[in-house]
């Protein structure tokens, strides 16, 4: 029995070694992964990836009985992974548009919780910060449920030089925030974002307040706080009226119970590392030629190639008047055969086509 202690040990510790060698080699290649994913704008955590890895690895063990462990040693493994992709990516710059407490600070904070946040006093500079190299990455909102796109980040996209590599939801719930001590019947003016306002359009009407537009809700609830007056109220986030020491006056005044809005991550790096189609979101922006039909037939290209289209909008070019260049959301992975195939047909009947980025949306 002592010898066959003895040589089951001897095993395990040669397979130790040979992990440990192993272990290096992995964790090498993590080092690779967390460098990627910083490039081009991505989270530390891929649910769906970690999944179909699981699937796929556990497989290779033969023994029923120890699949089950060695799915626990997979787990085990991946959190390790995570965990020094975020070390590694500590120093990952995130710009954002507004101040901490803007609901674009909220979602920055939930894709990178890891990365430091900078705030911006605008689009234009949060999303100059990446395209200069200030940052790595930016998350910017692009729609809201209720007010709709906005039009100056996908103007922003349509023109600029940096790649959509992701989209996330958050539920948006506008808050009206005040002063210390201040009630509904004090408030006399409202200021926030316009896409606020127009969020919270009937509570506004309802009390006959007046409003006055700024560039963000935290912006916005930053300069009640200075003014110090029970007249003047802000709508912005729970988080903005803690930071700026607010009282939430009435809490959900947004018309829509179902708010939300989406943002998308920006960085100068394109991702084509997507394999599948299924899951995948293309985003393509493109002007068409001044031919009847031409509208028609880039669209029936993009149903042709297998990309569903789930959204189609146009938005007027600011250096030509009466011009319009139009952004679509599609189903499909623009890195296959069928993709690069459909962007050469398009070019057919489009003066101007781009392909903003494929992502998996979160």
């Amino acid at each position: 029995m002592e010898n066959l202690l003895t040589e089951a040990r001897k095993i395990i510790n040669e397979a130790d070694k040979d992990m440990a060698a192993l272990f290096e080699k992995r964790m090498n290649a993590v080092r690779m992964v967390a460098a990627y994913k910083r490039d081009h704008g991505m989270k530390i955590l891929d649910p769906e990836r970690e999944k179909e890895v699981i699937a796929k690895n556990s497989e290779l063990v033969k023994d029923d009985e120890l699949r089950g462990y060695y799915v626990n040693f997979l787990e085990g493994m991946m959190a390790i992974s995570r965990s020094y992709q975020s070390k590694l990516n500590e120093g990952m710059k995130v710009a954002y548009s507004g101040l901490e407490g803007a609901f674009a600070h909220i979602a920055a904070s939930r894709l990178f919780p890891e990365a430091i946040k900078i705030g911006y006093p605008s689009f234009e500079d949060a999303y100059s910060a990446v395209a200069s190299g200030e940052c790595d990455t930016v998350v910017l909102p692009i729609e809201n449920s209720t007010g709709g796109e906005v039009g100056q980040v996908t103007d922003l996209i349509f023109s600029g030089s940096l790649y959509v590599n992701g989209m996330t939801e958050i539920r948006v719930t506008q808050d009206l925030v005040g002063i210390k001590g201040a009630t509904v019947n004090d408030i006399k003016e409202v200021i926030s974002h316009p896409q606020a306002l127009t969020q919270c359009r009937e509570y506004i009407k309802k009390h006959g307040l007046a409003m006055m537009e700024f560039e963000n809700t935290a912006m916005a609830a930053k300069y009640v706080s200075e003014c110090n007056d029970k007249s003047l109220a802000a709508i912005a986030s729970a988080e903005a009226a803690e930071i700026y020491g607010l009282d939430v006056i009435e809490a959900g005044i947004n018309s829509a119970s179902q708010n939300s809005t989406r943002f998308v991550i920006l960085s100068r790096s394109e991702n084509k590392s997507l394999e599948k189609s299924i899951g995948s979101t293309t985003l393509l922006l493109f002007t068409v030629r001044n031919e009847a039909g031409s509208l028609a037939r880039a669209i029936d290209v993009i149903g042709k190639h297998g990309f569903n289209l789930k959204s189609l909008r146009s938005r007027p070019m600011k250096d030509l008047l009466w011009q319009y260049y139009f952004y679509a959301e599609t189903e499909g992975n623009l890195n296959t055969v069928e993709g690069m195939e459909m962007m050469g047909e398009l070019r057919e009947y489009c003066d101007k086509l781009k392909s903003a980025g494929t992502f998996i949306k979160s």
